[in-house]
């Protein structure tokens, strides 16, 4: 079975996979200060809890855009497996279907991304990840990542607006009733959710239209399933699409 781990700057979801697909998948929250010896804790306590035998992991791959914890993942999976790590960087990307045109430049989780998307859909493809950061990649049918484009994420920017703000609070992100909010929960609403389906529309529809083709859009990250049904551009809603990279890389290098 392989292991995949997707360090993002607010959560780390991770998974084992054998052949049939995804075993377990599991999502905790980034802590940058904890230490190798306490992650070792809480990732030998869900293993155990879904049954799931260190043993039987034949690979593991790591995928992180928080630097500082890379060591510590190291150094934990060094004492909990005995298979070794694969590290996604700029030196095994040679080795993938696909090419990344500035390899030092973008992020680890993004060429997983493209990598699924590549695999899992084909022709031209944009992948919408919805993370801390809103990130749209761009992938051509030829398998080349053709850019990336960087917003701050749907909570990025409400934490942003109510910390910011004396009388703005915190809401629930879900589409409104309304695009003219009543009250101040629906006020946010309208303008986080049915602004940014705005924003998602615009960019697909921007570079289909620079680059004279239409694109298969799809959407994954924690907060995919929010824009489904406001966005007209999404078609495809895959919220496992960085993990499956993580698993074709570990396939292929």
């Amino acid at each position: 079975m392989i292991l995949a781990i997707d360090i993002g700057n607010t959560n780390i979801v991770f998974g084992v996979a054998d052949e049939n697909g995804w075993v377990k998948i599991w999502r905790i929250q980034t802590d940058w200060s904890k230490t190798a010896d306490e992650y070792e804790v809480i990732f030998r306590s869900l293993f155990t809890s879904s049954s799931i035998s260190y043993n039987d992991i034949s690979r593991a791959v790591l995928s992180s855009v928080v630097p500082s914890l890379i060591r510590a993942f190291r150094e934990m999976l060094n004492n909990l497996l005995e298979s070794s790590l694969l590290l996604v960087e700029p030196s095994i990307y040679d080795k993938l279907p696909i090419k990344i045109i500035d390899p030092y430049e973008i992020g680890t989780d993004l060429v997983a991304d493209a990598t699924a998307a590549f695999m899992g859909y084909g022709g031209s493809t944009m992948v919408i990840d919805f993370g801390t950061a809103l990130t749209f990649t761009t992938i051509s049918r030829e398998g080349e990542i053709l850019g990336v484009a960087i917003t701050p994420g749907l909570i990025t920017a409400l934490k942003s607006l109510t910390r910011n703000t004396a009388q703005l609070r915190d809401v629930q992100l879900s589409a409104p009733p309304s695009v003219l909010g009543k009250n101040t929960v629906h006020a946010i609403q309208s303008g986080i959710i049915l602004g940014f389906s705005g924003l998602v529309d615009s960019m697909v529809s921007r570079t289909e239209a620079e680059l004279g083709e239409k694109l298969t859009v799809v959407a994954t990250g924690g907060l995919s399933a929010v824009l489904k049904n406001v966005s007209a551009r999404i078609e495809i809603i895959d919220e496992n699409l960085t993990l499956d990279g993580l698993k074709y890389i570990a396939q292929y290098v």
